[in-house]
């Protein structure tokens, strides 16, 4: 796990983020703003669901945090950082810009990243793989409205906690967790992901989807998952010798190694 003091800035290679889901009120967009304001990167890479249009078609919800989320991605393009925009399920309608330039920012289906050592990585959301795993359109829905009514209880859980002193704690994440139907579609998903990756001679796969952060090899290839900015805030992260590693937004020391720490600005 990597981490970093605040107020400081960490100078990365490359950052992958995904499942911001701004728009609901289940995201955590104040984590990821402060995250974002204490990096320099060369390489923003959106693994989809930074918008969630789905919940906002729903019941309307956009509060300034979230506004300024957007803001400070837009910030990074302009003062010189690639970013590119890789659309999830939840933001798909912004599918239909892929090979577009929305100002600074690069639109795409699926994005190759090349690491510092050379090493070729898929970059897509990850809901293709849903139907690989065989999950049916009834069940999946069904998954999602218990999924949303834990995140409605698990808001509850969270300002009691804080009243309380104690950190976050995810309701949603600890009961899949201890669901064996929740661990055999994780082990399936990340199994087609590094399938894909290898039937197409890449070095591996990153991706976001399904809210489980993790980095580890399946089958000769890396499998990277940035986890997300509801539950867990972490992100995938690249520093100059092209190591990937997680890093979790709620962490204060410094352990990363070959990135780079310096004063923030003033």
């Amino acid at each position: 796990m990597v981490t970093t003091n605040s107020g400081r800035t960490l100078r990365l290679r490359s950052v992958f983020i995904s499942d911001v889901h701004l728009g609901s009120r289940n995201s955590r967009a104040g984590e990821l703003l402060r995250f974002l304001e204490s990096i320099d990167v060369d390489h923003l890479i959106l693994a989809g669901d930074i918008v969630d249009l789905w919940s906002l078609r729903r019941s309307f919800y956009w509060p300034r945090e979230h506004q300024d989320v957007l803001r400070a991605i837009w910030r990074k393009a302009r003062e010189g950082t690639q970013v590119v925009y890789v659309p999830g399920n939840h933001d798909e309608e912004l599918r239909e810009f892929c090979g577009s330039m929305l100002g600074n920012l690069q639109v795409c289906r699926r994005h190759v990243h090349t690491t510092a050592d050379g090493r070729h990585m898929m970059v897509m959301h990850g809901d293709e793989f849903d139907g690989v795993v065989k999950y049916s359109p009834a069940l999946m829905r069904l998954g999602g409205m218990v999924y949303g009514l834990m995140m409605c209880l698990g808001r509850g859980v969270s300002a009691c906690r804080k009243l309380a002193g104690l950190p976050h704690w995810s309701l949603a994440a600890n009961v899949k967790l201890k669901l064996g139907s929740a661990a055999r579609y994780i082990a399936s998903f990340e199994q087609a992901a590094a399938q894909f990756a290898l039937q197409r001679g890449l070095d591996g796969v990153i991706c976001g989807h399904i809210h489980r952060a993790e980095v580890r090899e399946i089958e000769g290839v890396l499998y990277c998952n940035d986890g997300d900015w509801v539950e867990s805030c972490t992100a995938l992260v690249e520093d100059n010798q092209g190591v990937l590693s997680l890093m979790h937004a709620g962490d204060t020391q410094e352990t990363v190694s070959g990135g780079e720490v310096v004063e923030a600005a003033a």
